[in-house]
C-alpha cells in the first residue's frame, strides 16, 4: 500500500510532496506550475502552452536537446502538458537518477531565461503553429472545442480561449513579453514539486531543498481572474460545414467547478448517461436504436469558478442526426425528472472508482494526483478522498444537478452534418 503523501514548504515557497513507494526501484518527479490558459491576458493568449515547449529548449547548464537526452540516457521518460488551469512537467527515472531529474527541473526553473533568446522563441513559435495545423486545423472535428468554448464563455472570460491560444497573439509577442510572462509565473512560490517512488521522505525533501532552495523568483505570482459564472442563458446551435467521417453532435453546458459538491453529482450524472454499455445513452442510442456509433461524455475538471460538461454522439452511417439529437435530449430530460436507480448509482460510482485506480496505478499517476491536490485544492490527499466524495452523492443530488445545470435552455451545441 503506497504511503500517505507528506507535504513540506521550502523557505522559498516551493511546496514539496513526497509519497514513498518501494515496490520498484524508480521515482516519478513532477513539477506543477499554477499557470494555464486562464491566467493569460487578452492579447497574450497561448503563452502557457508556448512555455511548455520553451522549457525543453535549454537553460544555463543544459543545451537545447539536453533535457531529453539526459533523461533518456538513464532509461527514463519525460514530457509536459498544458491545460486551462496549470502547466506540468514530469520525469520517471530509475532511483539512481533521482537527483538528475531534480537538477534538470531546478536548472530550468532558475535559469531558463539565460537560454531564451530570439532564435529559440521563433523556433518554438513555429512548432506551436505546426501543432495547431496538425491537431486542430487539419483534423476532422479539430476545432470543435475552440468553437464551443467561444459560445460557452463571453469574450474576456478566462476560459473563452483554449490553451493552444491565438496564433496572431503569438506572432505579435516579442522577447520582452515572453520574459515577463516567465518572471511572473515560473517561480517557487507558484509551483508544486511532487515526488512518488523509491525514496524516503526526509531524503527526498532534503534533495529538493538542495537543488531548488537557492531559487527565488516572484514571491507574489498574479492570481487567476475570477471565472465564476452560472449556467448559460439560452441555447445556441452552430453547424459546421466541414466534411467529416460521420455526422456528430456536441452538446455542452456550464456546470459548477471541480471541488464543488454539486460537481460530484454532475460527474455521477454523466456516468449514468454515458459511462459504458449499461449507461442510458449508450444502451439506447448505440445498442437498442442503433442511431450512434459512439456516445461519450463527462466534465473537463476545471476549477476556475466553472467547469464544462459535454456529451458527444457520433451517428451511425445512414441514421439521422436529428433522431439521435432527440434521443440525447430525452435522456438528459428524464434524468432531470427522475432519480437514477440504486443500481445505476452504484455502477456509476464503481466505474469512476475504477478509473481513478487505473490512473493511480503508476508512480507518475500518483505524483500527478498529489500535485493537483496541492496546487488546486491545497491538499495532497484531495484525490485520495475522491471515493468518499463520490459515495456521498445521492440519487436526489444527481437528479437535482441535472435539473439545475443540464437544462435544455442552457446549452452550446455544435453539429457536423457534412459527411465526406
Amino acid at each position: 500500500m503506497p504511503a500517505t503523501p507528506v507535504t513540506t514548504t521550502l523557505d522559498n515557497g516551493l511546496r514539496v510532496v513526497v509519497a514513498p513507494d518501494h515496490l520498484v526501484p524508480a521515482v516519478a518527479v513532477e513539477l506543477w506550475y499554477d499557470v494555464g490558459s486562464r491566467h493569460e491576458e487578452s492579447g497574450r493568449t497561448g503563452f502557457a502552452h508556448l512555455f511548455e515547449h520553451l522549457m525543453f529548449q535549454g537553460s544555463r547548464n543544459v543545451d537545447a536537446t539536453g533535457h531529453f537526452a539526459a533523461i533518456q540516457s538513464v532509461g527514463g521518460t519525460l514530457n509536459g502538458t498544458t491545460s486551462f488551469d496549470r502547466t506540468n512537467y514530469y520525469e520517471t527515472v530509475p532511483t539512481r537518477a533521482f537527483d538528475l531529474a531534480l537538477w534538470l527541473e531546478a536548472d530550468r526553473m532558475g535559469t531558463l531565461l539565460d537560454a531564451l533568446d530570439q532564435a529559440n522563441l521563433d523556433n518554438q513559435r513555429d512548432v506551436v503553429k505546426n501543432e495547431r495545423r496538425q491537431r486542430y486545423d487539419n483534423q476532422p472535428y479539430g476545432t470543435a472545442w475552440e468553437e464551443l468554448f467561444v459560445i460557452l464563455f463571453p469574450e474576456g472570460h478566462p476560459y473563452h480561449h483554449l490553451p493552444i491560444g491565438s496564433m496572431a497573439d503569438l506572432d505579435a509577442a516579442d522577447l520582452d513579453d515572453v520574459h515577463r510572462f516567465f518572471l511572473a509565473h515560473y517561480s517557487p512560490h507558484n509551483a508544486v514539486l511532487s515526488i512518488a517512488g523509491d525514496v524516503a521522505v526526509d531524503a527526498a525533501t532534503e534533495a529538493a531543498g538542495r537543488w531548488f532552495g537557492g531559487i527565488t523568483g516572484n514571491p507574489r505570482p498574479p492570481a487567476a481572474p475570477d471565472g465564476a459564472i452560472g449556467p448559460r442563458d439560452g441555447t445556441e446551435v452552430r453547424h459546421s460545414d466541414e466534411a467529416v467521417p460521420a455526422a456528430t453532435r456536441y452538446v455542452t453546458w456550464r456546470v459548477p467547478p471541480d471541488g464543488d459538491p454539486v460537481h460530484d453529482a454532475v460527474v455521477v450524472a454523466f456516468e449514468v448517461l454515458t459511462g459504458g454499455g449499461a449507461s442510458r445513452l449508450v444502451r439506447r442510442a448505440v445498442r437498442e436504436e442503433e442511431l450512434a456509433e459512439t456516445v461519450s461524455g463527462g466534465t473537463f475538471e476545471m476549477v476556475g469558478g466553472v467547469d464544462v460538461a459535454t456529451v458527444v454522439a457520433r451517428a451511425r452511417s445512414g441514421s439521422d442526426l436529428d433522431d439521435l439529437a432527440a434521443v440525447m435530449e430525452e435522456e438528459v430530460a428524464l434524468l432531470a425528472e427522475d432519480e437514477p436507480t440504486e443500481d445505476e448509482l452504484v455502477r456509476a460510482v464503481e466505474r469512476l472508482r475504477r478509473d481513478r485506480l487505473d490512473t493511480r496505478a503508476t508512480l507518475l499517476g500518483r505524483a500527478d494526483d498529489h500535485a493537483r491536490g496541492v496546487a488546486l485544492f491545497g491538499d495532497a490527499t484531495w484525490g485520495d478522498r475522491a471515493d468518499d466524495r463520490l459515495a456521498a452523492v445521492t440519487p436526489a443530488a444527481v437528479r437535482d444537478a441535472a435539473a439545475t445545470w443540464l437544462r435544455p435552455d442552457a446549452r452550446a451545441i455544435l453539429d457536423y452534418r457534412n459527411v465526406a
